[in-house]
């Protein structure tokens, strides 16, 4: 046992030696190997670090939400599309979230959320969700858009410039909503008269914004391209303007008129 016990005591005591023969021989070494050691070590450091954040923060974006004013139908149809079926519904005073499934071979599931229209709710909505959302549908009101385009267009244009959805950039739906009403506009004069209409709060904000003293804020995003008139095609993320009326003009027995919505679901 004694003769164990000073073998190890050999042993470590070896060690002092191990690393001052190591240290003569790092000395030894011409000093541009040394430092591209050192590099070496640096860059390995770097990536680690790089991809870390790059992977460590990405987060999965499987929310699809849907915007809109009040009474434009957003819960009509977030009901119709969960439970196929016309359901009483009532101005909604806070989120509404369920798990819905594509209609496509794949089955591919999203969180729907429908998001209250009235002003001092939506906003903070909005700002929970914003980030992870694959998928923007927009509710109008075809019936009264006329109307209300003004709101739609404030509304619509402090999404786009967002600076989280303009990076981002999810797939946007504009679903002109109550096509069975007589009056409703069409998808085609709606997308005209709302690109004429972001046109002009694209003109006066950013001239409000260069009569500010200081320095301007980074939250926004310059809206489509500078020097040209707004339309959407000039948004880098895809969009599409689609008519849907949760309820026919054939009652409440009748079908609906959702497919476009599904279809839209269905290719995210």
């Amino acid at each position: 046992m004694e003769e164990k016990i000073n073998l190890d005591l050999e042993d470590f005591s070896s060690e002092p030696a191990l690393l001052d023969t190591f240290i003569k021989e790092v000395q030894n070494q011409d000093p541009l190997f040394i430092i591209g050691i050192f590099v070496a070590l640096a860059v390995v450091i770097l990536t680690v670090v790089f991809f870390g954040n790059v992977f460590g923060s990405s987060k999965v974006r499987n929310v699809v939400l849907l915007l809109g004013l009040c009474d434009s139908g957003k819960t009509l149809l977030f009901t119709r599309l969960l439970t196929g079926r016309l359901l009483r519904t009532q101005t909604s005073i806070t989120e509404s979230s369920a798990s819905y499934t594509s209609k496509n071979d794949r089955g591919t599931s999203w969180t729907l959320i429908d998001v209250p229209g009235h002003e001092s709710l939506r906003s903070q909505i909005v700002e929970k969700y914003k980030a992870i959302a694959r998928a923007i549908v927009f509710v109008v009101d075809s019936s009264v858009f006329q109307k209300d385009v003004r709101d739609v267009a404030e509304f619509l244009y402090s999404i786009l410039t967002d600076n989280i959805v303009a990076k981002n950039g999810p797939t946007l739906l504009v679903a002109c909503n109550k096509q069975d009403v007589t009056m409703a506009k069409s998808a085609k004069l709606i997308q005209q008269q709302l690109e004429k209409e972001l046109n002009t709060l694209r003109l006066t904000r950013s001239a409000a914004l260069s009569s500010q003293d200081g320095p301007v804020g980074t939250a926004s995003v310059f809206l489509g391209k500078k020097g040209k008139d707004f339309d959407f095609s000039q948004l880098t993320n895809c969009v599409e303007f689609i008519e849907c009326s949760a309820r026919e003009s054939k009652g409440e027995d009748g079908d609906t008129d959702v497919d476009a919505l599904e279809k839209f679901l269905a290719k995210l």
